[in-house]
């Protein structure tokens, strides 16, 4: 097979990432074509991690050498060839870590042009000199205010915060902020060093010392003589003490760990910064303005407002006298580009709103939009599953913004579950019959038509078969849970009730409030109860967490190999069957199964450990069997297998049946959490959740449940989700999925739009009744799915 420029098909042959099975498939270039099937079928497999992989692989060979040494780069995906493959872009659903700094208007670069208009064309006050435009971001040293180093907002701690039950002693934990293990023994055994009576109450120490210990600046350094322990040999160190607020703020503001930064949070408050009053800016920067507000006023508006403001006013003469025509063409040029972003149903958005607070479907839309004002012509545009978390009024506008985007002369390539999406595409690849190693094959590759004729394709049933949702008995509330008011985002003094006892779905457009309303749910509401929350976020951000660790499956499968008589003849513990631990893993790789290979020039690539080949243990442990299999081979059993093998052990099989009950069945028990995608990490928690015995009432609280999952998986959740419900329990669901909505008993309607358009309960009650509600943009859509039109 040879690379023809006139040929116009990417064609794939012997695809073997994962879990695909040799797959040879022909993709036409310049059309939309959306990759469909189970989740866990292989279509990302195929779209992302070989199709843009190897697209990605030929850009890095075209870099220089030395060049690519310095960006992160990925292996070579496992295919036999492709040819006709242009250049490629990626616009994944994954985040980055969280960056205060990080906006909406820094991901659209709208802040850089909004900064160039206050540089070139803003009005200064008399006399003032004129500002170059990094002087009107926070993030640079120019226009960073001191006083808050352009964050707006002042923290501070106190000792009632770092010291929340005086009358502990030091060793006995008094100071709640400190960290926990080694980290915090050494501060304490640091303080002793320097004199200080460590077994005192704290409200018993002086409060000249309780200053210091807390808030000093001062870093000394002493000798620590630890305590000797009879088993262990401590030497003396040089230990370095820092004040409890001091370690509070450094975590804080320079950590990576989200769960750091959450705990060093709660010893904080923040206040808006008494300089800059949130602005963030120097004050040279705040004055001047344009359109008669300060760039901070500007970046506080909805983008909607903010267009409107800029067109009025770069026509009205809002700019200096002088710079008229300036104006003009830059707020022209910004108001086409704040378009395409109010195209993607984002006009409810603010430049200055943080891209940590923005869901993972808001961050890829925002992407898509930049790339909308690229103009680039003739690449493949691979998109992960862009309807999510859309409502369905918005899912119209992202298909307008696709076929621009194809009409532009590029290829888009979509990873879709919604079917809208789907019969809008130009070509379908359906990926199946079922997940993981029942999957990995192409069952059909061609117009969306033609899969009707394809019996093994689990989304035929649901493209072609339209039938409304079958109707059910409404079940009646047993009491009610009620919040507010809730004045937080754009909810203003929201009173709200959800049902106890039921299913319930909050629906509503993008940026209505809907998760902002769900989040006032707290165990402290009455009538609550005990308080779930399952989202999407990883089980484990490192290879090492995995679904048996997550499960607690790992505990019980160790157990069982310390009672054979092979690990009871050699005296062998669980954590002898650990790969976390010295001990029974293999110390090559570490436990990990790979080593990385560096290769100078070319990317890292990982190989089997050369000791353990992969198996993760050292040989002694390997030696002990359980039934015929070590615990490297019951690690790399399917969840489905595992059933099998494990099912007169009760607390193994329960754990696995919560599994199979969650359409999980195909997932290896050692399978890393790096490897899962958000659906499956939410339905591994549900199941953790499903296997315990269930003593009280308990309210669940799900965000977008069906976020990156196939109809046929829809459907499995939704009979577990039910049948919670009929135990006795209550469900609230945040969804866009009016199939979903229609099975639901009660809808809590939120808009009717966005941000300041929306923020109120526009319509409650039975799906029928809501589907019937003046205002509500969700009614209509709800009404076809329950088979009439909403006026009936």
């Amino acid at each position: 097979m040879h690379d023809n420029p006139h040929d116009p098909y990417v064609r794939v042959r012997g695809a073997r990432e994962h879990n695909l099975v040799g797959v040879d498939v022909d993709i036409p270039r310049d059309a939309l074509v959306a990759f469909t099937g189970v989740s866990g079928s292989g279509k990302s497999s195929l779209a992302f991690g070989t199709i843009y992989a190897e697209a990605q692989r030929r850009y890095f060979e075209s870099v220089a050498p030395y060049a690519r040494r310095l960006i992160h780069q990925v292996g070579a995906p496992a295919v036999g060839e492709i040819t006709g493959l242009p250049p490629a872009v990626s616009l994944e659903q994954r985040r980055s870590s969280p960056n205060a700094r990080s906006s909406v208007g820094t991901v659209t670069t709208l802040s850089n042009s909004l900064r160039m208009l206050f540089s070139r064309a803003g009005r200064y006050p008399e006399g003032a000199e004129r500002l170059d435009s990094d002087a009107f971001s926070p993030n640079t040293a120019a226009g960073a205010c001191p006083s808050c180093s352009g964050l707006g907002l002042i923290h501070e701690t106190s000792e009632e915060l770092l010291v929340p039950d005086p009358d502990l002693s030091i060793r006995q934990g008094a100071i709640a902020a400190w960290p926990g293990a080694w980290q915090g023994k050494n501060l304490r055994d640091v303080l002793d060093a320097l004199g200080h009576d460590v077994d005192r109450p704290w409200r018993e120490l002086d409060a000249k010392d309780r200053e210091w210990i807390l808030f000093t600046e001062e870093q000394p350094v002493v000798t620590v003589h630890p305590v000797r322990e009879a088993d262990r040999i401590q030497r003396p160190y040089q230990g370095t003490y820092m004040s409890a607020r001091r370690y509070v703020m450094r975590t804080f503001s320079d950590s990576k760990s989200p769960s750091l930064r959450a705990k060093a949070e709660r010893f904080l408050t923040s206040a808006p910064c008494p300089v800059c009053g949130g602005g963030r800016l120097r004050p040279e920067a705040l004055a001047v303005t344009f359109g008669g507000r300060s760039i901070a006023e500007l970046a506080a508006l909805p983008l909607t407002a903010l267009s409107a403001l800029l067109s009025a006013a770069g026509t009205a003469g809002g700019a200096a006298a002088d710079d008229g025509a300036t104006a003009r063409v830059l707020t022209a040029d910004l108001v086409a580009r704040i378009g395409t972003v109010t195209e993607l149903g984002l006009g409810y958005l603010s430049l200055d709103r943080a891209t940590p607070t923005l869901s993972s479907g808001e961050l890829q839309r925002l992407r898509l939009a930049t790339q909308l004002r690229s103009g680039l012509f003739g690449v493949v545009y691979v998109l992960d599953e862009p309807s999510a978390g859309l409502h369905p009024a918005d899912t119209e506008a992202l298909l307008v913004v696709l076929d621009r985007l194809k009409a532009a002369g590029n290829s888009v390539f979509v990873v879709e579950h919604h079917l809208d999406v789907v019969r809008h595409a130009d070509w379908l690849v359906d990926v199946g019959p079922r997940a993981g190693v029942h999957g990995g094959r192409v069952l059909h590759s061609g117009p969306p038509g033609g899969l009707a004729d394809v019996e093994a394709s689990a989304t035929r049933r649901f493209l072609f078969d339209r039938a409304p949702v079958p109707a059910r008995e409404v079940r009646s509330p047993a009491g009610w849970l009620r919040t507010g008011p809730v004045t937080r985002h754009n909810l203003r003094a929201v009173d709200a009730a959800f049902p106890v006892g039921v299913l319930t779905a909050v629906t509503g457009v993008s940026g209505s409030g809907k998760s902002t309303l769900v989040g006032a749910l707290t165990e402290g509401v009455s009538g609550a109860g005990r308080l779930v929350t399952v989202d999407q976020r990883p089980i484990g951000r490192t290879p090492r967490s995995n679904l048996a660790t997550y499960t607690g499956l790992f505990d019980v499968v160790r157990k069982l190999f310390t009672e054979t008589d092979e690990a009871k003849a050699r005296g062998y513990k669980a954590g002898r069957f650990s790969f976390n631990v010295p001990g029974g893993r293999c110390e090559t790789c570490q436990g990990e199964g790979f080593v990385s290979v560096e290769l100078l020039f070319l990317p890292s690539t990982y190989a089997p450990c050369p000791d353990c080949r992969g198996g993760r243990y050292n040989p002694e442990t390997l030696q002990v069997r359980l039934r015929g299999l070590t615990i490297a081979e019951v690690l790399d059993l399917t969840v489905e297998s595992a059933a099998a093998f494990f099912a007169d052990t009760p607390a193994a099989a329960r754990s696995l049946a919560a599994l199979l009950d969650v359409g999980l069945g195909y997932l290896r028990l050692g399978q890393p959490a790096t490897e899962l995608s958000g659906g499956e990490a939410q339905r591994i928690k549900l199941a953790s959740e499903l296997q315990r015995p269930h003593r009280s009432p308990t309210l669940y609280v799900l965000d977008e449940p069906t976020t990156g999952l196939h109809p046929a998986d829809v459907e499995v959740l939704m009979r577990q989700l039910h049948g919670l419900v009929d135990a006795g329990h209550s469900v609230i669901v945040v969804e866009h999925d009016m199939d979903v909505v229609a099975t639901a008993d009660w809808v809590l309607d939120l808009g009717p739009g966005g941000g300041d358009e929306g923020g109120r309960v526009v319509a409650e009650g039975p799906p029928d009744r809501v589907a019937r509600a003046a205002g509500s943009r969700t009614a209509p859509y709800l009404a076809r799915a329950l088979g009439f039109d909403g006026r009936s």
